[in-house]
């Protein structure tokens, strides 16, 4: 489970078994599980679900992270998936 970063207390990751679907990161606070929120890397970051149930004040800072740092996330995506 590659670990992108730490935010507000959040980490940010990837499962290394999911690089047969479209770059996105799980999201949660605690323990990683299969169930942590999960948000797509479009063009601007889409949510796909919250069951880790962020607040959505704390989730939409870090939809803006996501989205201010596009390049950095696809790149450690990348390099993971080679």
């Amino acid at each position: 489970m590659p670990q992108v970063c730490r935010l507000l207390g959040y980490l940010i990751f990837f499962w290394s078994n999911e690089n047969n679907e479209p770059i996105h990161v799980h999201v949660c606070k605690g323990k990683p599980s299969a169930d942590a929120t999960k948000i797509w890397l479009e063009d601007v970051p889409r949510l796909e679900h919250n069951k880790s149930q962020i607040p959505a004040k704390d989730l939409n800072r870090i939809m803006q992270w996501l989205a201010a740092n596009k390049n950095f996330v696809v790149d450690k995506w990348n390099e993971h998936f080679k």
